[in-house]
């Protein structure tokens, strides 16, 4: 089975020609199946796609990760070229997201930019707290439990419920997973609820403990060194063939595994295209 993964959105991008914004969006092409996972913040997403030949009305469903608009914000103008393709994500995908990074600063809207009734319009959407299996290969996870003792959800992150805000516990936050022959290939988005937590839980739905390669989005910005540590420790013992860091990784802890990992680790960004055979 052969698997493409392009990189259509990230914060940095690979050559001159593609375009970098704050955001992530991958194309996943594996078992006859083209997956969008994640839409980026703008339209970045839609023109990488067209500077690398991409037809995105090949699309066969679009996963959304979780609610931010980093990841979402370029959902509406994904469906203008897709048609009307199925979505994918948590029922709390349509929850009211937002951020406040210091007590100084005021609660900033960080959920999906589009009215809900405007998307529903131009895709169905398939919203489920269960497993998804998008083919027999291919699994998006339920919610991510958390287990690790070390990981913890950032407290500058709220959800705007009743009108009062509370710590969002992300349970809007998946995974895509792909078996193969060489262990699990597994995308994250951010990795809010913790990079381990997530791996783990993949291992335990997939049914295998080995992971061949992890790529997106990890949240170890702004971490601790010690949680650093732990998390490639955690890494070692799993033993990762492949780890493609993306988006809110961060340079510290980007060199952190790069150090760890040596040719293991690549950086995944913008205009990236990982073949596995």
């Amino acid at each position: 089975m052969g698997i493409n993964l392009t990189t259509l959105c990230e914060n940095t991008a690979s050559r001159p020609e593609f375009l970098a914004e704050w955001g992530w969006s991958i194309l996943v092409q594996a078992n006859d199946k083209t997956v969008l996972f994640d839409t980026g913040g703008s339209n970045v997403a839609v023109r990488n796609a067209d500077k690398l030949g991409i037809d995105l009305h090949s699309i066969d469903k679009i996963v959304l990760s979780h609610a931010h608009m980093d990841h979402t914000g370029g959902l509406r103008e994904v469906l203008r070229r897709t048609g009307k393709v199925h979505v994918v994500a948590h029922p709390d995908i349509w929850g009211l997201k937002y951020r406040k990074q210091s007590s100084e600063e005021k609660m900033m809207y960080n959920g999906i930019p589009f009215a809900r009734e405007e998307l529903e319009k131009h895709a169905p959407f398939t919203l489920t707290k269960d497993p998804v299996y998008i083919s027999e290969n291919i699994l998006i996870t339920d919610e991510i439990p958390i287990t690790t003792d070390f990981e913890t959800i950032e407290p500058h992150f709220y959800l705007k419920q009743m009108g009062t805000f509370q710590h969002d516990p992300f349970t809007d936050d998946l995974t895509l997973i792909i078996k193969t022959e060489k262990g699990l290939v597994i995308i994250l988005g951010c990795a809010h609820r913790g990079m381990i937590n997530t791996l783990c839980h993949a291992q335990s739905l997939a049914g295998d403990e080995r992971v061949y390669a992890v790529i997106g989005g990890t949240h170890l910005y702004p971490k601790s060194d010690a949680q650093i540590g732990k998390t490639i420790e955690s890494l070692r013992k799993i033993d990762v063939q492949k780890i493609g860091v993306s988006h809110c990784a961060g340079f510290h802890a980007a060199m952190r595994l790069a150090q760890a990992f040596g040719d293991r680790f690549f950086v995944n960004n913008a205009g990236t295209i990982t073949q596995i055979d």
